[in-house]
């Protein structure tokens, strides 16, 4: 049996085996793409396996280049090739796609043992550094403490729920507005206005 026989054999379980797999893909009748692992898995990546004219009497190529796979580090990478082109070493002579996919299926914890995902990078952290950035955050988002005075004042212009009326600081601004208004115009005036709102408008005795 010739090297395309043997290829097209292997297509053909291929396609049965994986029909309905949202996880395989047949790129073309010699190269193919199986999803190890879920979507939302952290430790899922993506692996490329391709014939070359002599296959399988030499092994295939083997790929993580897919961009699904950019966030791996290097090492893993090289970690899971270098695994997976002992299988291939075992397995020369034969039909191996199926073989090479279903070995990194079940070895998907310890090839990805040492992979570290930065958008989860928080949560893999000892429960001390954790603990720590919570800390800080919590320290970020702290408001301007009120003093004794301004929160009794506060809790008397309140209403039942606790809010405070609509317009309440309005007669507030208009006298600071009418008094720069009226100092630029009639500094006599202001000064008058100014004494009386201190003393309530009552007469010295």
């Amino acid at each position: 049996m010739t090297a395309n026989e043997d290829q097209e054999m292997e297509l053909e379980a291929l396609r049965s085996i994986y029909e309905g797999d949202e996880c395989f893909k047949e790129l073309s009748p010699v190269s193919f793409q199986l999803r190890i692992g879920d979507l939302e898995d952290s430790k899922a990546f993506i692996l490329d396996i391709a014939w070359p004219e002599t296959y399988p009497e030499s092994g295939p190529q083997i790929s993580l280049d897919g961009f699904f796979n950019n966030r791996i580090a290097t090492e893993t990478k090289q970690l899971i090739l270098s695994k997976l082109e002992e299988q291939v070493e075992a397995n020369l002579g034969d039909a191996m796609t199926y073989t090479l996919f279903e070995w990194a299926k079940e070895n998907q914890e310890a090839l990805m043992e040492n992979h570290q995902p930065s958008v989860t990078a928080v949560t893999v952290t000892s429960s001390g550094e954790a603990t720590a950035n919570a800390t800080e955050g919590k320290k970020k988002e702290r408001k301007e403490q009120l003093t004794k005075a301004q929160k009794r004042k506060l809790v008397n212009r309140t209403d039942n729920k606790g809010e405070l009326p609509r317009g309440w600081n309005w007669i507030d601004v208009i006298k600071e507005v009418q008094l720069k208004f009226f100092s630029h115009v009639f500094p006599v005036v202001t000064t008058n206005i100014q004494h009386l709102s201190k003393t309530g408008g009552k007469d010295d005795d």
